[in-house]
């Protein structure tokens, strides 16, 4: 595929085409599978370094056997799901948003955890200021846990990894087999965790009820929505003006603080780049490298950030926990050149 012709899968906002029946060569499609099981739970865990285990490489690739088919089998089939129903970016988001709720909601219950461990580091034991009256669910924890699942743990996973696999990207990767063996290995996962947390879960019934609640809506709005193809005559922005604009948006995301001002500066700065985002999609020539922008730049934003990070637990060791996070970050670099290399090639294999 060529990146210069327009891609309506490539648009923010823009359906998906009819993915063929077909499934591609194994190598090609099981390569971007892994790729998409690995990158998913390092995007989500990983990058940042909060970690205890930040700083022991071996238990850093222990947890992937637990959070890979946690996080990654969810992205994996979310982006199977999307493709071969012909759809586009709105589904993705929104079964990322389901997902997120199911996670921090009804999993491991952390969205209604609103108990901080004095041991922890400073950035861990703020005080919840932005507690919502009769619901007992934390209006920042909302939008770390449940936006941080859409944006880190699925999109910009999937966005990349497609973004590796061009040729593909619009095509189913699992057989009936292949998507049963994640459903079970995500639900194997998902009970081990849940045994772990729901013992110390102060969630009530109907926390719960309503977790499940909005996660079955957002469900069905994802197979309703339809995007409208329109279209405008204007030329979209270059690709790095998306990854400055996006990369300061995620900046903004995660620095903010957690009190009423931070969330409502947050919600509003994650409302104003859907909307420009959506804009933009609507130009001409947007492509696949600008959604590679948008997502390529959240990865390094969150790699960045880990610098400055203090692991929970405290006792990491300070050489070691810099030089994980120069490695991650170096990765997330070499990854998002070799995407861009495979986009301007459109090089039917996966990275």
């Amino acid at each position: 595929m060529n990146d210069d012709v327009p891609d309506p899968v490539g648009r923010f906002l823009m359906p998906a085409v009819s993915a063929p029946t077909a499934l591609p060569r194994f190598r090609h499609r099981w390569a971007a599978v892994a790729g998409l099981l690995v990158l998913s739970p390092i995007s989500a865990e990983y990058l940042v370094g909060y970690g205890e285990s930040t700083g022991r490489p071996l238990e850093l690739l222990a947890g992937l056997l637990i959070l890979a088919p946690l996080y990654g089998t969810v992205a994996v089939l979310i982006r199977e799901i999307t493709r071969r129903t012909g759809r586009g970016w709105p589904t993705i988001l929104l079964l990322s948003a389901a997902f997120g709720v199911i996670q921090a909601g009804l999993i491991d219950q952390s969205l209604f955890d609103n108990e901080v461990d004095a041991d922890d580091p400073d950035w861990a034991t703020q005080a919840l200021v932005t507690l919502i009256p009769g619901l007992g669910v934390d209006a920042a924890s909302i939008l770390n846990y449940v936006g941080g699942h859409v944006i880190w743990s699925f999109a910009a996973p999937i966005a990349v990894v497609e973004s590796c696999a061009p040729r593909i990207a619009n095509r189913g990767w699992l057989g009936t087999v292949g998507v049963g063996v994640l459903v079970l290995l995500w639900a194997l996962s998902a009970l081990l965790v849940f045994n772990d947390t729901a013992a110390d879960s102060t969630a009530g019934p109907a926390q719960l009820i309503g977790a499940a609640v909005v996660a079955s809506a957002l469900i069905v709005t994802a197979f309703i929505v339809r995007p409208t193809r329109a279209q405008s005559c204007a030329k979209a922005p270059s690709g790095w003006l998306v990854g400055g604009v996006t990369g300061v948006a995620w900046g903004v995301n995660q620095l903010l603080p957690t009190n009423w001002t931070g969330v409502t500066v947050n919600a509003v700065a994650m409302v104003v780049l859907g909307w420009l985002l959506l804009r933009w999609s609507r130009r001409q020539g947007w492509g696949r490298r600008h959604v590679l922008a948008a997502a390529g730049s959240a990865l390094v934003v969150r790699a960045g950030l880990s610098f400055l990070v203090e692991p929970l637990g405290g006792n990491v060791d300070g050489t070691v926990k810099y030089a994980v996070n120069a490695a991650m970050l170096g990765g997330v670099v070499a990854l998002l050149l070799m995407a861009a290399h495979r986009l301007r090639r459109g090089e039917p294999s996966a990275c």
